[in-house]
């Protein structure tokens, strides 16, 4: 990853200050407020062991399919972390001003996500709550931490591909958890991820008009070594083949559905004020977009073939 001229983040920061300022005035005027309570039925719950000497989970407690509760985990914990989130972003960006003002709220709208996601799974007995526990503690341990170092620029890119990335994530996990409950709630949930994502694009696109070519080296490192918040988690590897094979989240998806929509809203390929590194960063992201479409084409062949094995042996596959 190349890093960005401490003196162009400087004057970035100090530059996008009001375009931070209008894109939250925006974002604040078309956002609704929502509470997570409403989306929690919690009259199918009942006490757990302990002090309130419940009933202990069993696995048929559980009316989602084994995909739609893998999903639904990884996606809390991925939510869970959001401390970690906070601090990055607090420090890449500075808490000055409106930039200060935005990720406060940011966090705070965030943080309904985890809180509406945890009650749900509590109240249905959608999962395991010992094992969800254990897996929070350890994944929140970790922390997490991108390989940005603090980077501005690098920082406003990622969250501008993995809010839309979550967003999809969530719409889907709710289409596949054959309950209108969840559906709903992720639903809900997904909206607040739209708004994120926009708000970060609008951002780093007024980014790349002040400096194109800082901004377009920042995109070609988060597009071409792109990780989700949750990839170090336990587990995490055997459920994301899941999930991508379930059509939840998967490379055609990433490519198509976030990658290009972003690429596109930017202009990147339209774009004549870059030179130097700036033409070098797109020719990068050029490059490896047509490689990965080949392993996106290779994926969905694989997995029609496997599907057609499913069926062959009388199994009927989860698939959206």
């Amino acid at each position: 990853m190349a890093a960005i001229d401490p003196a162009v983040q400087s004057r970035l920061i100090r530059d996008l200050e009001p375009i931070v300022g209008k894109e939250l005035d925006r974002h604040l005027a078309v956002q609704k407020d929502w509470y997570p309570h409403e989306y929690v039925p919690w009259s199918e719950g009942r006490n757990f062991p302990g002090p309130l000497n419940g009933d202990a989970w069993e696995a048929k407690d559980s009316k989602l399919t084994a995909i739609a509760q893998d999903s639904l985990i990884l996606n809390l914990l991925t939510e869970d972390n959001l401390p970690s989130y906070h601090t990055e972003i607090a420090v890449s960006m500075g808490r000055d001003g409106a930039w200060g003002t935005w990720i406060n709220r940011w966090t705070a709208e965030e943080n309904r996500h985890g809180i509406v996601l945890r009650d749900y799974l509590m109240a249905t007995r959608g999962v395991d709550p010992v094992e969800l526990e254990d897996l929070r503690m350890a994944h929140m341990q970790l922390g997490f931490e991108t390989s940005y170092d603090n980077d501005m620029l690098h920082t406003v890119a990622y969250v501008s591909f993995q809010e839309l990335a979550t967003r999809i994530s969530h719409r889907n996990t709710g289409k596949i958890s054959d309950d209108p409950i969840c559906e709903q709630m992720l639903t809900r949930v997904s909206l607040d991820e739209n708004l994120h994502m926009l708000f970060y694009r609008n951002l780093l696109g007024a980014a790349l008009d002040m400096e194109p070519n800082a901004s377009m080296r920042a995109i070609a490192d988060v597009v071409t070594d792109f990780k989700m918040p949750g990839h170090e988690l336990p587990g995490f590897g055997r459920k994301s083949v899941q999930i991508a094979l379930a059509g939840i989240y998967d490379l055609p998806q990433h490519l198509d559905d976030v990658i290009a929509p972003v690429l596109r809203a930017w202009n990147i390929y339209e774009r004549n004020d870059l030179t130097g590194d700036g033409l070098k960063a797109r020719d990068e992201i050029v490059e490896f977009l047509a490689n990965a479409k080949k392993d996106s084409n290779r994926f969905e062949e694989k997995r029609e073939a496997y599907f057609e094995r499913m069926i062959a042996r009388g199994q009927n596959p989860i698939r959206i």
